[in-house]
């Protein structure tokens, strides 16, 4: 069974950073892809982020723009959003997702495991 657990969000001003981490458990993540999506209020689920176990490359929506980085630490079972000048459109639920079959979507329907999300609210 896999369990992913989401951690770092928060309430901050726009301009502001946030670090969004992901803990992955479970069973062994090689080949996984992993991904991060996020959810603002009466909105669709959408995606983010995303990258392959070996680290390279990375997909990114067009919305992040060069803010966004995403990382992982195969030792730790852990992925990483960075998120740089935070917007007041960034503020949605954020979740990490996994992707069995390593495929480096964009599409949730991919991913088959889900955290529970963690909150992100920029303010003006």
């Amino acid at each position: 069974q896999v369990h992913l657990v989401e951690s770092g969000g928060g309430l901050v001003q726009a301009g502001d950073s946030l670090r969004l981490s992901c803990a992955a458990s479970g069973q062994t993540f090689t080949g996984y892809t992993m991904g991060w999506f996020r959810q603002a209020p009466g909105e669709e689920r959408e995606f983010v982020a995303a990258i392959n176990w070996s680290g390279s490359p990375a997909y990114y929506a067009h919305f992040t723009k060069g803010r966004f980085t995403i990382s992982r630490d195969n030792a730790k079972n852990m992925v990483y959003l960075q998120m740089n000048s935070l917007e007041p459109e960034d503020t949605a639920i954020y979740y990490c997702a996994a992707d069995p079959q390593g495929r480096g979507s964009s599409w949730y329907g991919h991913y088959d495991y889900w955290g529970q999300g963690t909150p992100v609210t920029v303010s003006s």
